[in-house]
């Protein structure tokens, strides 16, 4: 037996390694077939996963856009509202005025249904006939009519002061002073609105405009009454038209067409093209009288030096004594044949405006030549013509039997106005028969249209003491007692019937001012319903319901259901209410609609403006009854907080103190107060907040935004009524329509400084990345910096600093500066929004490099929405900066770093669903509003805006730039109402869109309820002294801006929620 040992280290026999050894190489390969295999299975599953990612936010994409598409329709809905019900009330409140079809005819003066003798003078030669004299003996038989338009009648009295609109134009007072016989000048007081068109219907129609006809001064429309050239080519008198192309639209086919000449009325910034042409073309005309009965010229430089100057400006001065010399040239070449008559249709206020009622609007001028003494005064004291405008005024409408009467044609049948006492007085001033013949026929006149008028209205005419009925029969009766005397006593028939004229102008001025009580009514319930469903709609959440769902773990969770086909319990309810609401508005409104349509198309009455009354009222009823179903209640919108309250107090108060006409005209005072208020109660809140940094923060901000209001409220522009208590620092002077020239340097300093103010509110949340830095940095700048170079290209164009230059080389260099700034603010910067990437920028910073995973770190994603929609509100502002002057620029600049201090206080307190920040952002766009030169009324509308980035008026781009430069502080306050939702808002925010939409319903709540409080009192007040001075300005402004707020919130605001979330979407991934 071999030994133990003998066995030991001997290898293992052959067959056994190979054995093992294939053992191992087939579980080698069968794991790396299952690995294979595992890997593939997972790559599949990775795919599988990513498909339905895919497929899950497009889903999600698909879903936004549909309820974006709702929502934006709830808001036109709204829109709707909005505008019927202020329709409604408008049509019963502004006042009308019934036009007669009835026409004077020559052959048929209205004393012949008189009592007594038809005529108090004998027969004259010609009598009945135009050749002759109608009515009255004809006096002259041709007649040149100058308009200088706005020509105000301190304009053409001696003052002796230095303003630069007294005393530059002397001719026609000292024509008047010294030669009597041959030309009288007195004020000429016109009825607002003091706009061209209105005006030049009461000088010809001899009829009082209504306030509804101010909405037609862009867009005339032919008069179709009887008015003083429709008697002129009714008896076969030949007029030429030259100037103001106004007159075209009002009575197109009237003129000579080889002989007259128009030209276009609104480019302000011309102020010698018009008058020029019109002195070139009449001196000929003067040479060829036999080619013409009747000649008509406008001149417009007055007016256009008041509006681009202001009148106390050397340019009013150059135009005033040019004016002067052109009449003083043009009475020359009058013969005994021809009359001439220098008027202006309205004045202007302190900075060269017009439109409303102010003393300074209506107070005009008139002037009448003739080479023959046939003038008179019927006092010695009334040969120096008047010192002031408050001195024996004539009513513009004078003018109309006036020249009917000198012409020998028939006073137009509408006709409310009287004779002017020196056309008639005689060179003597003692021709009463002819003064009582002309003012009596003028009378019967008046009394047949007033007879015509009661009569179509169904009204019956009252014949109680003092009574136009009744002063007509005593005037009649003092007329034929005196006709039967041998002495007559001319001058009390001449008194008798002057005084029924006055009664019976008083009388129609009642009449006109009778307003449709069930119409503002109905418009009054509508805008009230519309109110009770916003409020119900803003109702729809509460400050927990919408506070932003930012779990990262949670969303995940969702994602994994989703992509398994688990759908989100809330998804039903709270994604559809606006479809719903949508849904019932239509099924409560069109059948009611569709009913007073058909109607008005089978009767042929034309009444389906009553069915869309209706149908709104029906409309709202159904919405809140769905809002009701929906658990949607008033009471949700009971204050809790002092911020609640808050934004209750300053609506409601507000609204209330509208009633009080001191309270409208400080208003911009009291809006300041509020916003004061706020920044003052924001900073005491900050001192609860448990973080120091954020303490110390919000104080800040507060004592900012307190501050820079301060700063703001030093650009002024007073109304009338606040004087002596205010001054105006809009502009250069309170005389003046240009700035001054240190308020050149603002421009500059908004240019320097705003850039680095944005830049300081994005670095903190690390949003300063992506294109901000260039959209911010270059972009913003470079249109700011445009905008300051085309105010001193203004600047430079109004003073003349470059004599030596071509004519309008300046002009056309700022109208392709502005052009430029607007494309580049409105359409590149649009077009850049749109594509634009997040405000973001990823960096990985140092890992350790055995890491298994890769970190990254996104800068900016903490205020991903906010951020990117910031750029959409400069590109709005850059354009507003531009069409504002240099005070409203830097007013605008001012609003947006209170904006951004806004968001940053509402943010620091939590208060991004309360209902103050949109509240607060209301009050910065209507305090803004007068912060740009504006005030409620219509003599503030900057109408030279027009022509920043225009030569010419052109359709619809004048009036957007007028609404831009009006409603700058509303429109940038509305685009910015996203931006309190969106600020410091990561993309994993939830319900973003519900925030934005509730966020403008109480933005735009404020404004529902100021123009529903301004209607309302507007209404109950319609019988106050100060209506059309200041209840009714601010009503139409408040309603034209609710409007304006509605359509803005619906085309910039919502659409631009929606590309900013599209573009954070697709980026990051879509939550909801």
């Amino acid at each position: 037996m071999p030994p133990a040992n003998a066995t030991k280290g001997k290898p293992a026999p052959p067959s056994e390694y190979k054995v093992i050894q294939a053992q191992f190489a087939a579980a080698k390969r069968a794991k790396e077939a299952e690995d294979a295999e595992s890997e593939e299975a997972a790559q599949e599953r990775a795919s599988l996963r990513q498909r339905q990612r895919a497929a899950l936010q497009q889903v999600r994409k698909k879903n936004y856009e549909r309820r974006w598409a709702w929502t934006a329709g709830f808001w036109f809905w709204m829109l709707c509202i909005h505008a019927v019900g202020l329709a409604y009330f408008t049509s019963g409140f502004l006042l009308t005025r019934l036009m007669l079809d009835e026409k004077s005819a020559c052959a048929a003066p209205p004393t012949l249904n008189a009592s007594g003798p038809v005529d108090i003078l004998p027969d004259w030669k010609g009598k009945g006939t135009p050749d002759g004299g109608c009515w009255h003996p004809r006096t002259f038989k041709r007649a040149v009519v100058l308009v200088i338009d706005a020509l105000r009648y301190d304009f053409a009295v001696p003052m002796g002061d230095n303003e630069a609109f007294h005393d530059a134009f002397p001719f026609m007072y000292d024509t008047a002073l010294r030669s009597p016989g041959n030309a009288f000048l007195r004020p000429f007081i016109a009825d607002p609105p003091t706009t061209t068109l209105q005006r030049l219907k009461g000088l010809t129609t001899g009829t009082l405009p209504t306030f509804i006809d101010v909405g037609s001064s862009f867009a005339g429309t032919a008069i179709e009454e009887d008015n003083l050239l429709m008697q002129l080519r009714d008896a076969g008198r030949r007029i030429v038209h030259l100037g103001d192309d106004t007159w075209e639209a009002l009575f197109p086919g009237y003129f000579v067409g080889n002989l007259s000449h128009a030209d276009d009325s609104f480019f302000v910034y011309d102020l010698h093209t018009v008058d020029n042409g019109v002195i070139e073309r009449i001196f000929p005309l003067m040479d060829r009288k036999s080619e013409w009965d009747v000649v008509i010229g406008h001149c417009l430089g007055v007016d256009h030096a008041g509006h681009r100057y202001g009148p106390n400006h050397g340019e009013m001065t150059k135009k005033l004594r040019q004016m002067d010399g052109f009449v003083r040239d043009l009475a020359a070449t009058v013969d005994d044949e021809t009359l001439l008559v220098v008027m202006g249709d309205h004045g202007m206020d302190g900075k060269g405006d017009h439109g409303g009622e102010s003393d300074d609007e209506v107070e005009s001028t008139i002037w009448m030549y003739s080479a023959k003494p046939v003038f008179g005064r019927t006092k010695p004291e009334f040969v120096t013509p008047p010192a002031n405008a408050k001195i024996r005024p004539v009513n513009q409408i004078d003018l109309v039997p006036t020249l009917a009467l000198l012409l020998g044609i028939p006073i137009p049948y509408n006709n409310l106005g009287r004779p002017i006492e020196e056309a008639f007085a005689g060179s003597g001033g003692n021709a009463w028969n002819a003064l009582a013949a002309a003012e009596r026929t003028t009378a019967a006149g008046i009394r047949r249209y007033q007879d015509s008028y009661f009569s179509v209205q169904g009204i019956e005419q009252a014949a109680t003491p003092g009574s136009p009925a009744e002063l007509w029969g005593q005037a009649e009766a003092l007329y034929v007692k005196t006709a039967s005397q041998r002495k007559p006593d001319w001058a009390s028939v001449y008194a008798s019937f002057a005084k029924y004229q006055e009664g019976t102008l008083r009388a129609c001025k009642d009449l006109w001012a009778r307003f449709d009580i069930k119409k503002m009514i109905t418009g009054l319930g509508i805008t009230v319903m519309g109110v009770l469903a916003l409020l119900a709609y803003i109702a729809k959440g509460g400050d927990d319901d919408l506070e932003a769902l930012d779990d990262l773990e949670l969303d995940l969770a969702e994602q994994s259901l989703q992509m398994q086909g688990v759908a989100p319990d809330s998804e039903s309810e709270a994604t559809h209410l606006e479809k719903d609401l949508v849904a019932a508005a239509l099924f409560g409104a069109l059948p009611v609609l569709g009913g007073g349509v058909v109607k008005a198309y089978l009767s042929g009455v034309g009444d389906w403006h009553r069915g869309a009354g209706f149908a709104a009222l029906t409309s709202t009823m159904t919405v809140l009854v769905k809002l009701y179903e929906a658990q949607e209640s008033l009471l949700n919108l009971a204050p809790t907080t002092i911020w609640g309250w808050m934004a209750v107090v300053f609506t409601l108060s507000q609204s209330i103190g509208f009633a009080s006409n001191s309270y409208t005209i400080w208003e911009d005072s009291i809006l300041l107060f509020f916003l004061t208020t706020f920044g003052v109660v924001s900073a005491f809140s900050a001192l609860s907040l448990p973080k120091k940094a954020d303490r110390y923060l919000s104080i800040y901000h507060s004592v900012i935004f307190v501050v820079l209001g301060r700063v703001a409220s030093l650009s002024k522009l007073c109304r009338e009524e606040q004087m002596p208590y205010c001054t105006s620092t809009y502009y250069a002077s309170a005389t003046s329509s240009t700035s001054a020239p240190w308020q050149l340097v603002i421009p500059f300093l908004v240019f320097l400084v705003l850039p680095f103010i944005v830049k300081a509110y994005l670095v903190p949340t690390r949003s300063y990345e992506g294109l901000a830095p260039a959209w911010i940095g270059w972009g913003l700048r470079a249109g700011l910096f445009l905008s300051a170079i085309y105010w001193t290209l203004d600047a430079a164009d109004n003073g003349n600093w470059f004599p030596d230059l071509p004519e309008k080389t300046l002009k056309h260099l700022s109208v392709y500066c502005a052009q430029i700034i607007l494309g580049g603010a409105l359409v590149v910067g649009t077009t850049a929004f749109v594509w634009s990437p997040p405000s973001v920028d990823i960096v990985r910073p140092a890992t350790d490099p055995k890491a298994n995973k890769i970190q990254v770190v996104i800068l900016g994603y903490g205020n991903a929405h906010g951020a990117r929609y910031l750029l959409l509100l400069i590109n709005i502002l850059a354009a507003c900066f531009l069409l504002s002057k240099p005070m409203g620029g830097g007013a605008l600049g001012l609003m947006l770093w209170q904006i951004l201090c806004l968001v940053e206080i509402l943010d620091l307190n939590t208060l991004t669903t309360s209902p103050i920040g949109p509240t607060v952002l209301a009050l910065l766009g209507t305090f803004y509003f007068f912060k740009t030169g504006h005030q409620a009324v219509l003599s503030s509308i900057q109408w030279d805006s027009a022509f920043i980035p225009l030569f010419t008026i052109r359709y619809p781009w004048s009036p957007l730039v007028i609404a831009l430069n009006t409603l700058a502080g509303q429109i940038i306050a509305t685009v910015a109402v996203p931006l309190l939702v969106m600020w410091k808002t990561s993309p994993k925010r939830k319900g973003l869109l519900d925030a934005v939409s509730r966020a403008l319903g109480i933005y735009i709540a404020y404004y529902a309820v100021e123009a529903l409080a301004t209607m309302a009192w507007a209404g109950h007040l319609r019988r106050h002294l100060m209506l059309y001075r200041v209840f009714n300005p601010r009503f139409m402004t408040a309603a034209v801006v609710l409007i304006v707020v509605d359509i803005v919130g619906i085309l910039v605001a919502l659409a631009g929620t929606r590309t900013n979330t599209i573009a954070i979407g697709d980026v990051f991934g879509w939550v909801e």
